[in-house]
């Protein structure tokens, strides 16, 4: 039995994860698990009336939930930043997931930006550090509103947190078992003191792991590579800035934020899922969005609570509808409802033998 903390959230996102919860209560039943959910109503709403954002009673529960599934934060009427920051921000950091993880994976049947790229030439994943970097918020301001305003922002990166992202990529990078190369993504050339520490401790963890394939590229190499050669990639990993934005170049050539998942990972406690393709306000109750980032999550969560019959069951089931069913993964253009997209991966999973 897993308990799993849902959050809904804003805009599209309670109806992403309507869909998402549909497809789990259907793989649950044919491969056999059982679940419970534990809703929370954390998002801008609830600002809005209570000025709460994330209540410790609530964080505190969560670190006792198997996982954590998250549909968007994000709401037009509150100031950019409160939630991401408030809600987003304090789990990544308060319950130590200290991993972003983006599998970038372009399924047969989406329409891929990149002139003549095809699924086998598009599939790598980034291993980002979550916890640390410039999103720590260490700096501030020095005469605010003035013509001699000063704005300092310090990125923050220790031996430890760098170590064990580092670690955690050469195993995953072992583990996918695929071209078994990692690659190291900074800019040595300027940031001379935290992108120093990177490739050191990147070079010394490397030795223990003389079966993976290693190279390193600055950051402005590895958005040109992306974009021409992605199949040079297998693993990457940087950062917490740089993971940040090449990421969301990642889901770009993947087909858009309709099929983009993520995950923050606490290898040791608990870890959270979600599509990253935020909450669409403009969307919102239209029943139009695509839910396959949402479902894409649920996979990944399935795979990291070990349940790894049930993912292979969700993404079969994705792969059939992308490559057969959806006319687009744009809101509004996939030619079905966000729930009848739902509905499809559930008949698939119900049809489909087991492995």
């Amino acid at each position: 039995m897993y308990r799993i903390g849902v959050i809904p959230g804003d805009g599209t996102g309670p109806e992403v994860i309507r869909e998402g919860l549909k497809v789990l209560r259907a793989v649950a039943e044919k491969v056999g698990f059982e679940f419970e959910t534990i809703n929370y109503d954390l998002g801008g709403e609830r600002y809005l009336k209570t000025g709460e954002t994330l209540p410790n009673q609530i964080l505190e529960e969560m670190k006792k939930l198997d996982s954590i599934y998250l549909g968007a934060i994000g709401h037009p009427n509150v100031k950019p930043g409160i939630l991401e920051r408030e809600i987003l921000l304090k789990i990544r950091f308060k319950l130590d997931q200290y991993i972003n993880l983006r599998p970038v994976k372009l399924y047969p049947g989406v329409d891929c930006p990149l002139k003549d790229k095809k699924p086998e030439d598009i599939d790598f994943v980034v291993v980002r550090e979550n916890t640390e970097g410039l999103y720590v918020g260490v700096g501030g301001f020095l005469k605010k509103g003035t013509p001699d305003e000063i704005a300092i922002q310090e990125s923050v990166n220790t031996r430890r947190g760098v170590e064990r992202c580092i670690r955690f990529a050469f195993d995953y990078c072992r583990r996918r078992n695929k071209k078994k190369k990692l690659t190291l993504c900074g800019k040595t050339n300027v940031l001379t003191y935290a992108h120093d520490l990177w490739e050191r401790t990147f070079n010394e963890v490397a030795k223990e792991y003389p079966d993976i394939e290693t190279d390193y590229a600055h950051v402005d190499a590895i958005c040109m590579w992306m974009v021409k050669n992605p199949e040079r990639f297998d693993v990457i990993v940087t950062d917490n800035m740089f993971g940040d934005i090449i990421t969301d170049l990642g889901a770009i050539i993947q087909g858009g934020m309709g099929i983009a998942a993520g995950a923050n990972i606490n290898p040791d406690g608990t870890s959270m899922f979600e599509p990253i393709g935020g909450s669409a306000p403009k969307y919102t109750g239209k029943n139009v969005i695509n839910p396959l980032a949402a479902i894409s999550a649920a996979q990944m969560m399935l795979e990291f609570l070990g349940e790894a019959e049930a993912a292979k069951q969700i993404e079969s089931a994705i792969i059939k509808i992308t490559s057969e069913k959806l006319k687009s993964l744009q809101a509004g253009e996939m030619g079905y409802s966000t729930s009848e997209v739902g509905d499809m991966i559930v008949n698939y999973i119900k049809e489909q033998a087991l492995s």
